[in-house]
């Protein structure tokens, strides 16, 4: 798997994509919502309810790449559990503060500045991972994927939500034409970085989904539970165990 980044070829990934993220984090959640019709929203709730327990309440579940912070948002809302998010982004990470702010949830959402890569957590720390849209920024997904697994408990839950590639005709052909076109284009006007939304067809395209992403996660000793395929395999909901 060769290293799409957002912007040139000499710097290194995970520097670009934090600059990128820092530069659209004003317009960011208004085009996530637009470009994706509101359909994203459907999708992180399908991904939250894979934690529903008797005693989700007393969960602590960290968002890994939360970014302005809606997958925790709505896991506390959906779960009412305590979520610590974690992200490379300052920028990103000031408009979810403020959210969470104005929601009153600072004393059950905590957000925090951090390497996806190298956690800032001990051991088996959380009762579950998540990320949504996140992973597939990382520099290295195996270190990633590893760091989520050390930080989650034994018989605890990853469940990360992901973009996917279409395959059947003619959706996918429709939708690749959307991607690579349209959503660069609407992309670039609003958030005056085109260069980002074209980046992010450019990412998905190159990531692994399907068994090739479940055997990724076999690699960091995750145990697949379940890959669901969104709305014509537009992105795909994963879930694993920890043993």
């Amino acid at each position: 798997m060769s290293v799409v980044k957002p912007y040139n070829e000499t710097e290194d990934k995970k520097s670009q994509v934090r600059a990128m993220f820092n530069g659209i984090a004003s317009s960011y959640d208004l085009l996530n919502h637009t470009l994706s019709l509101g359909i994203d929203r459907i999708w992180r709730r399908r991904a939250i309810s894979r934690f529903k327990t008797q005693e989700a309440q007393k969960l602590h579940i960290l968002d890994v790449a939360t970014g302005t912070g809606d997958m925790a948002i709505l896991a506390n809302k959906r779960l009412g559990c305590k979520i610590t998010g974690v992200d490379l982004s300052t920028e990103m990470l000031k408009v979810g503060i403020e959210k969470i702010e104005k929601l009153g949830l600072e004393s059950q959402i905590t957000m925090q500045e951090g390497d996806s890569e190298k956690l800032p957590f001990a051991d088996e720390s959380f009762d579950g991972v998540m990320a949504a849209f996140g992973v597939r920024n990382f520099q290295n997904l195996r270190a990633g994927l590893g760091e989520m697994a050390r930080v989650v408990k034994s018989g605890g839950k990853v469940v990360i939500l992901e973009f996917s590639k279409p395959r059947k005709f003619p959706f996918k052909q429709l939708y690749m034409f959307y991607f690579k076109h349209i959503l660069p284009l609407m992309g670039g006007l609003v958030s005056s970085d085109k260069k980002a939304y074209e980046y992010l067809p450019a990412s998905v395209l190159d990531f692994p989904d399907g068994e090739e992403f479940e055997k990724e996660l076999k690699s960091v000793g995750l145990t697949p539970v379940s890959s669901k395929r969104q709305t014509f395999g537009v992105a795909t909901i994963y879930t694993a165990t920890k043993a």
